[in-house]
């Protein structure tokens, strides 16, 4: 696994295998014994978390092939420094760290030239937050890493975002039931004559949204926030947040 190519193409992925919940609890504490035999297990048995990952990046036209392995040692990384002690689900942990791995391959591989620098810190900015979310096991603020950086919080932003990949026009934004958004489909003309009712149909149907749905979409597509993140900003359930989001949507589509 370590030093062969893993295959993606023409395998049947369905076959690979899938952990319960407590086989991979049990195989957990095994590793931390120091059973190799335990953590191969669990590296294969969570490669099809692996490959729902690398589907967000599938848009970017890298090699899949490449991105499974960049994604496994995320995998590998979750694997070995997850913390069995805490009340987090595995997964809940290693998806970040394997969209993490992903993301860093994508930057080390952009074609567009950032300075050493920003790039230095934008690094030093992603260590600090793998080390804050491996102790704290939850995603830290960039504040919190700014302050642990000794820096302005605006120079973290502006090194994290330099160092992301440009967007594609044709990124999904937004998918209900197969209707796909792209971005290409959200750049406007300003010399469009219909734009000035549009506008005014949108705030209208803002306006009749209830305080929680305006509240729920602020943070979730202004402030860039998470389903998750809004949970626990506001005190209810993710699965609530997800319901509300919808609705909100769909009264404003309507």
């Amino acid at each position: 696994m370590y030093n062969n190519k893993v295959i993606i193409c023409g395998v049947d992925t369905s076959k690979l295998p899938l952990l319960k919940e407590a086989e991979k609890d049990k195989l957990l504490k095994e590793v931390k014994k120091g059973s190799d035999s335990a953590r191969e297990e669990l590296i294969n048995g969570n490669l099809r978390l692996v490959l729902s990952v690398i589907q967000r990046f599938t848009a970017r036209g890298e090699n899949l092939d490449d991105l499974f392995q960049v994604g496994c040692i995320g995998l590998i990384k979750a694997i070995d420094n997850f913390d069995t002690e805490q009340n987090v689900r595995f997964s809940t942990y290693a998806v970040p760290m394997i969209i993490g791995e992903i993301r860093r391959y994508l930057r080390d591989n952009n074609a567009i030239r950032v300075s050493r620098s920003i790039k230095d810190t934008a690094y030093k900015a992603m260590q600090v937050k793998e080390r804050l979310m491996r102790d704290r096991q939850t995603e830290p603020t960039v504040s919190e890493i700014a302050k642990e950086l000794e820096l302005p919080v605006s120079d973290v932003v502006i090194a994290l975002e330099s160092i992301v990949n440009p967007m594609s026009l044709y990124d999904p934004v937004y998918s209900d039931g197969g209707d796909t958004i792209y971005v290409l489909d959200q750049v406007g003309d300003n010399n469009d004559d219909n734009n000035w009712l549009d506008e005014i149909a949108l705030r209208q149907a803002i306006k009749d949204l209830s305080e929680r749905e305006k509240h729920i979409l602020t943070l979730r597509f202004m402030h860039g926030k998470t389903q998750m993140e809004v949970s626990r900003e506001i005190g209810i359930s993710q699965a609530q947040v997800s319901r509300l989001e919808k609705g909100a949507i769909d009264k404003i589509k309507s």
